[in-house]
């Protein structure tokens, strides 16, 4: 009788084990948010009248909470980019009764534009440490110096002027309330081009948070080119700068020419 109550512990064991497994298996697996986004269009074309448009951009969550929608607890933040590229920022001082160019620091990468859309003001969003780490917002965006050594006071004083100009020539804008979620899954963003946008690639980024935590991102491509005659002229400028320099010349001393002779006083 001893030995076949003992046999019965290691077989009640693995049924138990069995059931474990197969209960596991039958689980429903827990899949989290993600977030997808759509361009209205994927080219915009500017020509010589452009004054600046409102690109849209759609999106939707993947398997979403509906009671964390329904509650609001969702916030997106949309991001346009543009292009990055080197940029001197330069520092006048008044000298003898004239500014001149006394310091100037060169950055690298830095992008031509960025456009902030949010459903709501950001500091209801998350806290300020989530946006340093995933630099979001024009604060935010790195601007990297080319002589990092320099110093720290300098640089900074020279990176905020950077951020401030952009921010003047509405190159970093920034629209709370710009994302409106249309249902508990789809959501819409409005975000608005500068006429004087940048030609390259912009990309496009959506930033998902729930509750405060940042969830998932997801991204897209938009090029933005010129169009009509400005387009030729760019074009020849980049593929042929040195045949575009000397016309411009040219083009400089016959229009001088012609005016000389047509104001010309007997």
């Amino acid at each position: 009788m001893r030995q076949i109550k003992a046999c019965k512990l290691p077989f009640l064991l693995f049924i138990l084990t069995l059931c474990a497994v197969e209960a596991r298996a039958q689980a429903p697996e827990i899949v989290p948010e993600s977030i997808q986004i759509g361009l209205s269009t994927d080219r915009v074309t500017i020509t010589s009248d452009f004054s600046g448009a409102d690109l849209t951009i759609f999106g939707a969550l993947d398997n979403a909470d509906p009671m964390v929608a329904r509650q609001g607890r969702y916030d997106v933040i949309v991001v346009l980019e543009g292009p990055a590229r080197p940029v001197v920022v330069r520092k006048k001082t008044r000298v003898l009764g004239m500014w001149i160019n006394t310091q100037s620091e060169t950055f690298v990468n830095v992008p031509m534009s960025y456009s902030v859309a949010t459903t709501r003001a950001r500091q209801d969003i998350t806290n300020t440490a989530n946006y340093k780490q995933l630099a979001l917002g024009a604060e935010n965006v790195n601007i990297t110096p080319y002589d990092r050594n320099g110093d720290p006071v300098t640089l900074e004083e020279f990176s905020n002027a950077l951020r401030e100009r952009k921010k003047a020539s509405g190159l970093f804008s920034e629209r709370i309330g710009g994302v409106q979620f249309l249902s508990q899954n789809l959501f819409r963003a409005t975000l608005h081009l500068a006429p004087n946008v940048p030609v390259g690639t912009h990309r496009a980024r959506a930033f998902l948070f729930k509750n405060g935590v940042f969830i998932k991102e997801n991204s897209a491509q938009l090029a933005i080119l010129k169009a009509g005659f400005e387009q030729r002229v760019y074009r020849a400028a980049q593929n042929h700068g040195f045949l575009y320099g000397i016309a411009a010349v040219l083009l400089a001393f016959v229009t001088g020419w012609l005016g000389r002779i047509i104001f010309r006083r007997d």
